[in-house]
Order: C-alpha cells, then sequence, then structure tokens
C-alpha cells in the first residue's frame, strides 16, 4: 500500500507579510483565523476540543456514535475521505471502523502537526492508504493526481464552517460540490443557535486555553512580521453578535501600545481590538438552504437530543 506526504502549501513571505499588514492597518484591524494554526496553536486547538465547555467536538462525536451506522448508509463505504483542516485527524478516525474509507486524505496548513498525526493514524490503521496534504484549502481546492477524482467523499467536521462569512460559506461550499464530482459528496459539521451563555463558556473558557489560543496569534505574527507584540498587553474577547448571529473573538489592548513590524507600524488605543475569528451559528433551515444554493442535492441529517449541533451528509449529484 503507497502512503505518502504532499506539501503544497509553500510560505511566501511577501504575500503573508503584505496579507497581515492589510489587516493590521485596516480601520477595524483583523487577522484571518488560518494564522491561528500554528504548530503550537493546533496543538492549543486540540486540548480546547477535551475542555467541558468546549461542546461542539463532544456533541459532534455523540452523533457520529449514535448514528453511526445511518451516516455509513448515507455515505456509502470505500470512499476516499477527504478530511478539511485535519488537525489531529481524531475527527475523521472515529469514522473509520464504519465508513472503511479506501484512502485518507487529511489536509492541513499546519504542516509539521499533520505529518505528526498522520504517521500517529497510519499505526492504528495501517490497512487504510493515508495521503497527507500539507495545503491551504481556504482559496482553491484543486488536489493532485494523488488524490483520486472518483468517490470522493469530503469531510468538514466542527462547524468550520462557521469561520466564513454567509456567502464566502457558500462559495466554499461551491468549490467542495464541484471538487466531488457527480459520484462525490460532504460531510459536515453545523453548530446550531443556542444559547448565549453556552456559547460565552465555549469560547471563553474558565481555565483560559482559549485565550491562551487566541495569545498565541501575537507569538505567531512576531515569528512571520518580525513584529513586537507583547502578548501581555492584550487580553482575550469573546462576544456574541446577536445581530450576525456570531460568535467573535478579539484581541484587546489592555493599554496604549505601538506595534511595528516589517512592512508597518501602527498605534492602538487602550480597548481597541484585533478581529481574529467569527464563528457564525445556523438554524438547520438556513444551512441547508445554503447547501441548495451550492448545488449539492439529497441531504441526510442528523441532531442531537439538545439541538445543539448538526451533521449533513450532503449528495453532489
Amino acid at each position: 500500500m503507497q502512503n505518502g506526504f504532499i506539501q503544497i502549501y509553500q510560505r511566501n513571505a511577501d504575500a503573508i507579510c503584505g496579507e497581515l499588514t492589510a489587516g493590521l492597518l485596516a480601520s477595524s484591524a483583523w487577522i484571518s483565523p488560518k494564522y491561528l494554526y500554528d504548530g503550537l496553536g493546533s496543538r492549543l486547538f486540540a486540548a480546547i476540543c477535551e475542555l467541558p465547555e468546549y461542546y461542539p467536538t463532544r456533541t459532534e462525536a455523540l452523533i457520529v456514535e449514535h448514528y453511526r451506522s445511518d451516516i455509513a448508509r448515507s455515505t456509502g463505504r470505500g470512499m476516499t475521505l477527504i478530511d478539511l483542516g485535519a488537525g489531529n485527524c481524531e475527527k475523521a478516525a472515529r469514522l473509520f471502523p464504519e465508513i472503511q474509507p479506501a484512502h485518507y486524505v487529511p489536509i492541513d496548513i499546519s504542516i509539521d502537526f499533520l505529518r505528526e498525526s498522520v504517521e500517529s493514524l497510519r499505526h492504528r490503521f495501517p490497512q487504510v492508504r493515508m495521503t497527507g496534504l500539507g495545503m491551504d484549502f481556504s482559496h482553491s481546492l484543486d488536489l493532485p493526481e494523488a488524490v483520486p477524482s472518483q468517490k470522493r467523499l469530503f469531510f468538514y467536521p466542527g462547524s468550520s464552517i462557521g469561520n466564513f462569512t454567509p456567502e464566502e460559506a457558500v462559495a466554499f461550499l461551491g468549490r467542495m460540490r464541484d471538487a466531488c464530482r457527480a459520484d462525490g459528496g460532504l460531510l459536515i459539521g453545523v453548530d446550531l443557535v443556542k444559547r448565549e451563555d453556552l456559547l460565552q463558556d465555549a469560547y471563553d473558557d474558565a481555565i483560559g486555553l482559549t485565550a491562551a489560543f487566541n495569545l498565541n496569534l501575537l507569538q505567531h505574527l512576531n515569528h512571520l512580521l518580525k513584529a513586537d507584540f507583547r502578548p501581555r498587553d492584550w487580553r482575550h474577547v469573546s462576544r456574541f453578535n446577536a445581530r450576525e448571529s456570531r460568535i467573535e473573538l478579539h484581541l484587546e489592548a489592555r493599554r496604549e501600545v505601538r506595534v511595528a513590524w516589517e512592512g508597518g507600524s501602527r498605534h492602538f488605543a487602550q480597548g481597541e481590538r484585533i478581529h481574529t475569528e467569527n464563528s457564525y451559528k445556523y438554524t438547520p433551515e438556513r444551512f441547508l438552504q445554503m447547501l441548495e444554493r451550492a448545488g449539492f442535492g439529497r441531504v441526510s441529517r442528523w441532531i442531537d437530543p439538545h439541538g445543539w449541533f448538526m451533521l449533513c451528509h450532503a449528495r453532489a449529484g
């Protein structure tokens, strides 16, 4: 059985500097959430997924556990399972016994972390062919020839689709639909609208792991931009924007600070924020409409008893 790892993502220092500088100098500063996931950030997020407050991971896992046979009947077996934002690969691994993928293709921008995760998974499932892809899939889903074009099942768990605005999400869903071909599909996790206190606890946990995850972005920026951010000058802020139906993560200046980096500098007043992530929450009906707009056909869905989270299998044909 042929396994491998293909590194598509190549760091373009000038392009990264340009993107980050544009965000930092915007009237309301922002940074793409993909920059939260350096090696340490990926490990911190894996730890966040184990927290009691962070309901998405355990609720999605409970849906998979309870409905695994139904899920397998819907998706079919022997697919090429393409895991977007695979991280430690554990969410996909829960599906292996039932859907029995012929080929597993985990994709992540955190290349070293993904290599370690795939190597560990190969020891547990030696019968499954695995091809890791170090890749930024946020703008393109052009996959190498090593990934079979037939029977593709894209897997996008954890409600990562919520990091996109609704219009961006429809466009991204459309790119997955195009990459599926007629015999493929999408298995996707979606976080649903719920009580605000549950959301706030999930994104601002008691022991501060989410705060550490968000603040680690500043260390990553220091590395990428040769910047002089001091994390102690900033605090993690999580808030629910009811009008947009989304949780927002920000980094807020504790005091007046000036930050310099290669390519620019900015003065931040006390209380000024850098917007680092959105996590949109949907009703089932609205998300099904988005799948339809993206060109998907029949949809099977499974929801936990609390109505907190939804897992959908959308067919391309």
